[in-house]
């Protein structure tokens, strides 16, 4: 039975990994296909470890727990997630309630489809979406992002329109192929790069968005945009 792979990097989000983790189990995915959720606990100091836990224990959810002793940041859980997967397809699922599961379906059903590697999820494309509540990050985070991508499109010569969108599904033979460098946020603009260098087309498909604050719980800052672009330009010369 092919499966989809969800890696969950999770640092203190016991408050919305529950949510996230059933809203995982209420989606379906196509017929004979299932799903197989890693959760890297990057050294949580909250209940983040006992959900864990708890989760292992139904049958709701193939939930498979994996721990860092040291918090070593968001691009060290992937790579530790991706020692891991099994499934024929592999994506990021932030451990926030920013994404929608069913999202997933969509761009898996797309890649499988269409026959594809790589398919991403644009945020930009899906504003038009209808969503209870924002689909629109802060300025900042907007913008920031805006500027990211048009750079990336620019090194590459990508016509993307949302880079740092957390949904990236990848075929996950491709995915374990890349070699991976990053620690914290740069995942994405690493990946991205390295697809673009191996002239891997990069298509997006619309996704909802519910963005969170930073007194919500959000991580990001004005200085991992600045990593992005220097990670970018690091990896369009090597």
């Amino acid at each position: 039975m092919p499966k989809l792979s969800v890696i969950i990097p999770a640092y203190n989000e016991a408050r919305t990994l529950p949510a996230i983790l059933q809203k995982i189990a209420d989606t379906a995915l196509p017929p004979a296909w299932q799903w197989e959720v890693l959760v890297v606990n990057d050294c949580s100091t909250d209940a983040t470890p006992d959900i864990l836990a708890a989760w292992r224990q139904q049958t709701l959810l193939t939930v498979i727990p994996l721990h860092h002793h040291k918090n070593q940041g968001k691009g060290a859980a992937i790579r530790t997630g991706l020692q891991h997967v099994t499934g024929e397809y592999t994506i990021i699922q932030d451990a926030d309630l920013e994404y929608e599961p069913s999202d997933m379906v969509r761009l898996l059903n797309y890649a499988v489809s269409h026959q594809i590697p790589v398919v991403y999820g644009s945020r930009i494309l899906g504003q038009q979406i209808k969503t209870e509540g924002k689909t629109t990050a802060s300025p900042i985070f907007y913008w920031g992002g805006r500027l990211v991508t048009a750079f990336a499109n620019w090194l590459y010569g990508l016509q993307l329109t949302d880079e740092p969108t957390c949904y990236k599904l990848f075929q996950t033979d491709v995915l374990q192929s890349i070699p991976l460098d990053c620690q914290r946020f740069e995942f994405c603009p690493e990946v991205t790069a390295k697809v673009a260098r191996r002239g891997i087309p990069i298509p997006e498909l619309p996704i909802s968005y519910h963005p969170r604050s930073k007194s919500e719980g959000k991580k990001i800052g004005w200085r991992d945009g600045l990593e992005a672009i220097y990670t970018l330009l690091r990896y369009r010369f090597v």
